[in-house]
């Protein structure tokens, strides 16, 4: 038991510490970018299609794949449209994808990447709005080394960590428009019967 628990931890300590290293090099990086300036240019499952959202916040997909979860999340974070949702309803609707045990959730890592309200209303006077594409998740080698060290350690929190790689297409009014490499490590918990949630999100421009 003592051993499990302690798996556990180091899983644990494993996701945070990936969260706070993608952080802390890249900053703001995962921002979006303000309309003066031009950004740079695999499960084999199928992601369900998720059901209507709040404002234009897509709901959660309803599944047990924390790769197929991990993929939605990513591109529900990466889109967004300041002419048709506020700043608080984006929040809101961000909200729905958390994972309800606070223990485990950590909702500032996920507001940490939105624009505050400020930023926001200047970008929805610029007309400035983003959709996203993922190419590509996975679970990085570091959190399945640790979890086949023993796997049922997971199930003391059933909380994955999944890489998700893809680009982010932003316009705004007057034809600007530019493009920008996206990978981000999520959190993803999944526990038998419940639909997978999102504990938290450590955000890095792909190279």
């Amino acid at each position: 038991m003592n051993q499990r628990i302690a798996v556990v931890a180091g899983v644990l300590a494993l996701l945070t510490a990936i969260a706070g290293t993608a952080a802390y090099l890249t900053g703001r990086a995962d921002s979006p970018p303000t309309p003066e300036s031009t950004p740079s240019p695999s499960s084999t499952s199928t992601t369900p299609a998720p059901a209507q959202g709040k404002g234009q916040v897509p709901a959660p997909p309803s599944t047990h794949d924390p790769v197929v979860f991990a993929k939605a999340a990513a591109k529900a974070l990466w889109s967004y449209d300041t002419r048709s949702t506020s700043h608080q309803a984006e929040l809101d609707g961000l909200k729905r994808w958390m994972s309800p045990e606070r223990k485990y959730a950590d909702w500032d890592s996920v507001t940490a990447q939105m624009p505050e309200a400020t930023l926001w209303s200047r970008l929805r006077d610029n007309g400035q709005h983003a959709t996203a594409t993922v190419s590509e998740a996975h679970m990085p080698q570091a959190f399945k080394s640790a979890l086949a060290q023993d796997p049922g350690a997971i199930t003391e929190a059933y909380v994955y960590a999944v890489t998700v790689t893809g680009k982010q297409s932003i316009a705004w009014h007057g034809g600007g428009a530019g493009a920008e490499a996206r990978s981000t490590t999520l959190g993803v918990q999944c526990r038998p019967q419940a639909d997978c949630t999102l504990t938290g999100v450590a955000p890095q421009t792909a190279p």
